[in-house]
């Protein structure tokens, strides 16, 4: 952690910066497990808002 000292004795501390990096492009099986859980996702949004026609 950084920290600094001003004329006055306060203290200020500053957080140890994480180094930064690129991100990659998913991988195609990466991709595949996005759209299944797109999927599902999907299916229990819609499952839910039937649901709620179908009761009220």
């Amino acid at each position: 952690m950084y920290t600094t000292t001003d004329e006055r004795g306060i203290l200020n501390n500053y957080a140890a910066e994480p180094k930064m990096y690129y991100a990659e492009y998913p991988a195609i099986w990466e991709q595949r497990k996005y759209v299944i859980q797109a999927v599902f996702a999907s299916l229990i949004v819609t499952t839910l808002v039937l649901v709620g026609f179908s009761v009220s």
